[in-house]
Protein backbone atom coordinates (compact mmCIF):
# COMPACT_ATOMS: atom_id res chain seq x y z
CA UNK A 1 0.00 0.00 0.00
CA UNK A 2 1.33 3.60 -0.87
CA UNK A 3 0.31 6.78 1.29
CA UNK A 4 -1.51 8.58 -1.67
CA UNK A 5 -2.56 12.05 0.31
CA UNK A 6 -2.94 13.42 3.77
CA UNK A 7 -5.47 15.93 4.50
CA UNK A 8 -5.45 17.94 7.73
CA UNK A 9 -8.38 21.11 9.18
CA UNK A 10 -7.87 22.80 12.18
CA UNK A 11 -4.71 20.61 13.44
CA UNK A 12 -2.18 22.79 14.81
CA UNK A 13 -1.13 25.20 12.86
CA UNK A 14 -3.08 24.12 10.07
CA UNK A 15 -6.25 25.94 10.67
CA UNK A 16 -7.70 25.65 7.12
CA UNK A 17 -8.28 22.68 4.63
CA UNK A 18 -5.01 21.89 3.67
CA UNK A 19 -4.11 18.80 1.18
CA UNK A 20 -0.86 17.05 0.89
CA UNK A 21 -0.39 14.95 -2.30
CA UNK A 22 2.34 12.30 -2.02
CA UNK A 23 3.38 11.17 -5.45
CA UNK A 24 5.73 8.20 -6.96
CA UNK A 25 9.33 9.09 -5.71
CA UNK A 26 10.82 10.94 -2.87
CA UNK A 27 8.53 13.75 -1.81
CA UNK A 28 10.10 16.57 0.27
CA UNK A 29 8.31 19.54 2.42
CA UNK A 30 10.86 22.07 2.88
CA UNK A 31 10.08 25.73 4.34
CA UNK A 32 11.25 28.27 6.96
CA UNK A 33 11.57 27.47 10.47
CA UNK A 34 7.98 27.82 12.37
CA UNK A 35 6.13 27.12 8.79
CA UNK A 36 4.50 23.49 10.34
CA UNK A 37 6.60 20.95 8.49
CA UNK A 38 6.94 19.39 12.23
CA UNK A 39 3.25 19.26 12.44
CA UNK A 40 3.13 17.38 9.41
CA UNK A 41 4.95 14.84 10.84
CA UNK A 42 3.18 15.08 14.22
CA UNK A 43 -0.45 14.52 11.72
CA UNK A 44 0.59 11.47 10.77
CA UNK A 45 1.76 9.51 13.89
CA UNK A 46 -1.92 11.05 15.66
CA UNK A 47 -3.77 10.00 12.77
CA UNK A 48 -1.59 6.56 13.49
CA UNK A 49 -3.21 6.48 16.93
CA UNK A 50 -0.48 8.15 18.96
CA UNK A 51 -2.14 8.50 21.98
CA UNK A 52 0.54 10.23 24.12
CA UNK A 53 -0.06 14.58 24.35
CA UNK A 54 3.54 14.76 25.47
CA UNK A 55 4.51 13.27 21.85
CA UNK A 56 2.25 15.18 20.78
CA UNK A 57 4.00 18.26 22.51
CA UNK A 58 1.50 19.97 24.66
CA UNK A 59 -0.15 18.82 27.50
CA UNK A 60 -3.37 17.39 26.69
CA UNK A 61 -4.70 15.83 23.69
CA UNK A 62 -6.81 18.84 22.57
CA UNK A 63 -3.81 20.85 22.24
CA UNK A 64 -3.45 19.65 18.81
CA UNK A 65 -6.65 22.23 18.18
CA UNK A 66 -5.87 24.64 16.36
CA UNK A 67 -5.72 27.33 19.30
CA UNK A 68 -6.19 30.93 17.41
CA UNK A 69 -3.72 33.47 16.01
CA UNK A 70 -4.42 37.69 15.95
CA UNK A 71 -6.16 37.05 12.83
CA UNK A 72 -7.86 34.06 13.27
CA UNK A 73 -10.54 32.83 16.00
CA UNK A 74 -9.43 29.37 17.69
CA UNK A 75 -11.42 25.86 16.71
CA UNK A 76 -13.12 23.46 18.02
CA UNK A 77 -12.40 20.55 15.98
CA UNK A 78 -9.55 19.35 14.41
CA UNK A 79 -9.32 16.72 11.70
CA UNK A 80 -6.07 14.43 10.16
CA UNK A 81 -6.77 11.84 7.20
CA UNK A 82 -4.60 9.49 5.19
CA UNK A 83 -5.33 7.79 2.56
CA UNK A 84 -3.63 4.89 0.75
CA UNK A 85 -3.69 3.36 -2.50
CA UNK A 86 -4.49 -0.20 -1.86
CA UNK A 87 -3.95 -1.02 -5.73
CA UNK A 88 -2.15 -4.02 -5.15
CA UNK A 89 -4.18 -5.82 -2.52
CA UNK A 90 -1.65 -5.50 -0.16
CA UNK A 91 -3.42 -4.53 2.66
CA UNK A 92 -4.99 -5.64 5.55
CA UNK A 93 -7.41 -8.62 4.01
CA UNK A 94 -10.56 -7.29 5.27
CA UNK A 95 -9.94 -4.46 3.28
CA UNK A 96 -8.37 -6.39 -0.13
CA UNK A 97 -11.67 -5.26 -2.30
CA UNK A 98 -11.30 -1.56 -1.97
CA UNK A 99 -8.77 -0.24 -4.44
CA UNK A 100 -8.07 3.10 -1.67
CA UNK A 101 -8.81 3.10 2.47
CA UNK A 102 -9.33 6.43 4.21
CA UNK A 103 -7.95 6.40 8.05
CA UNK A 104 -9.43 9.40 9.71
CA UNK A 105 -9.34 11.00 13.15
CA UNK A 106 -11.10 13.80 14.62
CA UNK A 107 -11.29 15.10 17.69
CA UNK A 108 -13.55 17.59 19.77
CA UNK A 109 -13.33 19.89 22.36
CA UNK A 110 -14.51 17.87 25.72
CA UNK A 111 -15.71 15.29 23.70
CA UNK A 112 -12.22 13.31 22.96
CA UNK A 113 -11.13 11.96 19.40
CA UNK A 114 -12.78 9.13 17.25
CA UNK A 115 -11.05 7.10 14.50
CA UNK A 116 -12.92 6.15 11.11
CA UNK A 117 -11.65 3.77 8.37
CA UNK A 118 -13.74 4.72 5.01
CA UNK A 119 -16.08 6.91 7.34
CA UNK A 120 -17.01 4.06 9.65
CA UNK A 121 -16.35 4.48 13.14
CA UNK A 122 -14.05 2.04 14.95
CA UNK A 123 -11.62 1.36 17.49
CA UNK A 124 -8.39 3.23 18.40
CA UNK A 125 -6.63 -0.07 18.74
CA UNK A 126 -8.40 -0.99 15.19
CA UNK A 127 -6.70 1.59 12.89
CA UNK A 128 -3.17 1.04 15.53
CA UNK A 129 -3.99 -2.32 14.24
CA UNK A 130 -4.46 -1.47 10.63
CA UNK A 131 -1.29 0.22 10.31
CA UNK A 132 0.83 -2.43 12.63
CA UNK A 133 -0.34 -4.85 9.84
CA UNK A 134 1.38 -2.47 7.53
CA UNK A 135 4.63 -2.34 9.75
CA UNK A 136 4.25 0.87 10.26
CA UNK A 137 2.35 3.34 13.18
CA UNK A 138 2.26 6.06 15.46
CA UNK A 139 5.99 4.88 16.92
CA UNK A 140 7.36 3.19 13.85
CA UNK A 141 11.20 3.95 13.78
CA UNK A 142 10.38 4.74 10.43
CA UNK A 143 8.82 8.37 11.33
CA UNK A 144 12.36 10.28 12.88
CA UNK A 145 11.64 13.58 14.61
CA UNK A 146 14.20 16.01 16.11
CA UNK A 147 16.77 14.06 18.21
CA UNK A 148 15.76 10.88 17.26
CA UNK A 149 19.14 9.58 14.41
CA UNK A 150 20.76 9.86 18.06
CA UNK A 151 18.66 8.09 19.76
CA UNK A 152 18.95 5.23 17.23
CA UNK A 153 22.74 4.97 17.58
CA UNK A 154 22.25 4.69 21.62
CA UNK A 155 19.22 2.15 21.22
CA UNK A 156 19.04 -0.43 23.40
CA UNK A 157 18.97 -4.13 22.15
CA UNK A 158 15.00 -3.92 22.19
CA UNK A 159 14.49 -1.27 20.53
CA UNK A 160 16.62 -2.71 17.67
CA UNK A 161 15.37 -5.60 17.64
CA UNK A 162 11.37 -3.20 17.52
CA UNK A 163 13.30 -1.70 14.31
CA UNK A 164 14.34 -5.22 12.87
CA UNK A 165 10.78 -6.61 13.69
CA UNK A 166 9.47 -3.59 11.55
CA UNK A 167 11.48 -3.66 8.69
CA UNK A 168 10.67 -7.50 8.35
CA UNK A 169 6.89 -6.87 8.58
CA UNK A 170 6.21 -8.49 11.93
CA UNK A 171 5.29 -5.83 14.02
CA UNK A 172 1.73 -6.33 14.30
CA UNK A 173 2.24 -9.82 15.28
CA UNK A 174 3.78 -8.71 18.70
CA UNK A 175 0.77 -6.69 19.32
CA UNK A 176 -1.41 -9.93 18.56
CA UNK A 177 0.46 -11.81 20.31
CA UNK A 178 0.00 -9.92 23.26
CA UNK A 179 -4.03 -9.89 22.75
CA UNK A 180 -3.71 -13.57 22.60
CA UNK A 181 -1.58 -13.85 25.87
CA UNK A 182 -4.34 -11.28 27.70
CA UNK A 183 -7.08 -13.51 26.12
CA UNK A 184 -5.34 -16.78 27.34
CA UNK A 185 -4.96 -15.51 30.10
CA UNK A 186 -8.63 -14.44 30.78
CA UNK A 187 -10.00 -17.33 29.59
CA UNK A 188 -7.82 -19.39 32.17
CA UNK A 189 -9.38 -16.68 34.46
CA UNK A 190 -12.83 -17.62 33.33
CA UNK A 191 -11.93 -21.54 33.52
CA UNK A 192 -11.20 -20.79 37.24
CA UNK A 193 -14.38 -19.21 37.98
CA UNK A 194 -16.07 -21.50 35.67
CA UNK A 195 -14.38 -24.94 37.83
CA UNK A 196 -15.41 -22.85 41.12
CA UNK A 197 -18.95 -22.50 39.85
CA UNK A 198 -18.89 -26.32 38.95
CA UNK A 199 -17.96 -27.27 42.18
CA UNK A 200 -20.60 -24.87 43.86
CA UNK A 201 -23.38 -26.11 41.54
CA UNK A 202 -22.07 -29.43 42.23
CA UNK A 203 -22.72 -28.99 46.18
CA UNK A 204 -26.01 -27.45 45.06
CA UNK A 205 -26.88 -30.56 42.97
CA UNK A 206 -26.13 -32.80 45.78
CA UNK A 207 -28.16 -30.82 48.48
CA UNK A 208 -30.79 -30.81 45.98
CA UNK A 209 -30.81 -34.37 45.25
CA UNK A 210 -31.19 -35.46 49.01
CA UNK A 211 -33.80 -33.15 49.42
CA UNK A 212 -35.30 -34.63 46.33
CA UNK A 213 -35.10 -37.74 47.68
CA UNK A 214 -36.24 -36.77 50.92
CA UNK A 215 -39.42 -35.13 48.80
CA UNK A 216 -39.84 -38.30 46.87
CA UNK A 217 -40.35 -40.38 50.21
CA UNK A 218 -42.30 -37.62 51.70
CA UNK A 219 -44.81 -38.15 48.57
CA UNK A 220 -44.49 -41.89 49.35
CA UNK A 221 -45.45 -41.55 52.85
CA UNK A 222 -48.17 -39.08 52.15
CA UNK A 223 -49.33 -41.56 49.10
CA UNK A 224 -49.92 -44.24 51.95
CA UNK A 225 -51.61 -41.99 54.73
CA UNK A 226 -53.65 -40.77 51.81
CA UNK A 227 -54.66 -44.76 50.96
CA UNK A 228 -55.09 -45.75 54.68
CA UNK A 229 -57.28 -42.35 55.03
CA UNK A 230 -59.29 -43.37 52.05
CA UNK A 231 -60.05 -47.12 53.27
CA UNK A 232 -61.05 -45.52 56.73
CA UNK A 233 -63.33 -42.97 55.00
CA UNK A 234 -64.48 -45.77 53.24
CA UNK A 235 -64.85 -48.21 55.83
CA UNK A 236 -66.89 -45.31 58.30
CA UNK A 237 -69.05 -44.19 55.33
CA UNK A 238 -69.83 -48.61 54.78
CA UNK A 239 -70.56 -48.16 58.50
CA UNK A 240 -72.59 -44.99 58.79
CA UNK A 241 -75.01 -46.52 54.97
CA UNK A 242 -75.40 -49.99 57.10
CA UNK A 243 -76.86 -48.43 60.20
CA UNK A 244 -78.64 -45.48 58.04
CA UNK A 245 -80.44 -49.10 56.44
CA UNK A 246 -80.96 -50.76 60.01
CA UNK A 247 -82.93 -47.58 60.67
CA UNK A 248 -84.62 -47.62 58.44
CA UNK A 249 -85.92 -50.83 58.48
CA UNK A 250 -86.95 -49.94 61.76
CA UNK A 251 -88.90 -46.85 61.37
CA UNK A 252 -90.69 -48.91 58.58
CA UNK A 253 -91.40 -51.40 60.75
CA UNK A 254 -91.95 -48.64 63.56
CA UNK A 255 -94.53 -47.49 60.90
CA UNK A 256 -96.61 -50.84 60.27
CA UNK A 257 -96.45 -51.15 64.29
CA UNK A 258 -98.46 -47.23 64.46
CA UNK A 259 -100.44 -48.12 61.33
CA UNK A 260 -101.78 -50.96 63.06
CA UNK A 261 -102.77 -49.26 66.38
CA UNK A 262 -104.30 -46.96 64.51
CA UNK A 263 -106.46 -49.44 62.77
CA UNK A 264 -107.34 -51.05 65.75
CA UNK A 265 -107.89 -47.96 67.14
CA UNK A 266 -110.27 -46.79 65.00
CA UNK A 267 -111.99 -50.09 65.52
CA UNK A 268 -112.77 -49.68 69.08
CA UNK A 269 -113.93 -46.58 68.34
CA UNK A 270 -116.54 -47.41 66.04
CA UNK A 271 -117.33 -50.31 68.69
CA UNK A 272 -118.09 -47.67 71.20
CA UNK A 273 -120.10 -45.57 69.08
CA UNK A 274 -122.23 -48.42 68.36
CA UNK A 275 -122.19 -49.21 71.99
CA UNK A 276 -123.07 -45.81 72.84
CA UNK A 277 -126.14 -45.51 69.94
CA UNK A 278 -127.34 -48.60 72.04
CA UNK A 279 -126.89 -47.32 75.54
CA UNK A 280 -129.08 -44.04 74.42
CA UNK A 281 -132.33 -45.46 74.17
CA UNK A 282 -132.04 -47.46 77.01
CA UNK A 283 -130.82 -43.82 79.16
CA UNK A 284 -133.94 -41.91 77.70
CA UNK A 285 -135.88 -44.97 78.59
CA UNK A 286 -134.41 -44.87 82.26
CA UNK A 287 -134.97 -41.41 82.51
CA UNK A 288 -138.31 -41.45 81.82
CA UNK A 289 -139.47 -43.90 84.07
CA UNK A 290 -137.45 -42.56 87.24
CA UNK A 291 -139.73 -39.60 86.23
CA UNK A 292 -142.93 -41.22 86.80
CA UNK A 293 -141.74 -43.31 89.86
CA UNK A 294 -141.32 -39.40 91.59
CA UNK A 295 -144.46 -38.32 90.55
CA UNK A 296 -146.14 -41.44 91.98
CA UNK A 297 -144.20 -41.28 95.18
CA UNK A 298 -145.95 -37.17 95.12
Amino acid sequence: MEFKKIHLNGFKSFAEKTNFLIEEGLTGIVGPNGCGKSNIVESLRWCMGETSAKSMRGSGMEDVIFSGTSNKPSKNIAEVSINLSNDNKDGPHQYNELDEIEIRRKIEKDKGSKFYINNREVRAKDAQMFFADLSTGAHSPSIISQGRIGALVTAKPSDRRAILEEAAGIAGLHVRRHEAELRLGAAGNNLKRADELRRQQEKQLANLQKQAEEAAKYKSISEEIRKVESGLYYLKLKEIDNEIKLENEINVEADDKVKDFNNKLEEIERAIKIEVEKVTPVREKNIENLSKIQRLNL
